[in-house]
């Protein structure tokens, strides 16, 4: 499979539907319509440059929506990640994150940021294999984190 290339505007609906479809063995259609929600279109209008697509000749098989703080010169952001799930136990997802990483280092960030749901144990476990540190201080789920009821998990993890 090819190197990840940057995302486009052009990806967004391909991408809503394969959060759908990847997500739908996990969910309900409803469940998974609104997971689809956390990526509108703005992600990729504004951070397309630091978003990552894997496609091959059948289409996009994994993506990583991403950005750099406009706020804090260090940080980076990991916001979404999705790999097709005939793809995934193959280092797919940790190819996204590498490249992401190297990226953002070449663009002067030494910090990447992620949350994820307490419920999620795969996503736990993958962070916590990919060098994440649980933040702040190693405390697991930072209650009300998004709003009411709305616990996360919160990663760090320093970068070259």
């Amino acid at each position: 499979m090819p190197e990840p290339r940057r995302a486009h505007v052009s990806d967004h609906s391909a991408i809503v539907d394969r959060v759908q479809r990847w997500w739908g063995d996990s969910r309900t259609p409803a469940e998974a319509r609104e997971l689809s929600l956390l990526l509108p279109r703005l992600f990729l209008q504004f951070f397309s440059g630091t978003s990552l697509v894997l496609e091959d000749e059948t289409g996009i098989r994994a993506f990583l929506v991403g950005f750099y703080s406009p706020d804090d010169d260090v940080q980076a952001y990991i916001h979404f990640v999705g790999v097709d799930p005939e793809l995934r136990g193959r280092g797919t997802a940790r190819r996204l994150y590498t490249t992401f990483f190297r990226r953002a280092a070449e663009a002067g960030r030494t910090e990447v940021r992620a949350i994820t749901s307490p419920g999620n144990t795969g996503s736990i476990a993958f962070h916590r294999a990919m060098g994440f540190t649980l933040e702040p201080d190693g405390v697991p789920v930072q209650s009300d984190y998004d709003g009411p009821g709305q616990d996360r998990v919160c990663f760090v993890r320093k970068i070259a």
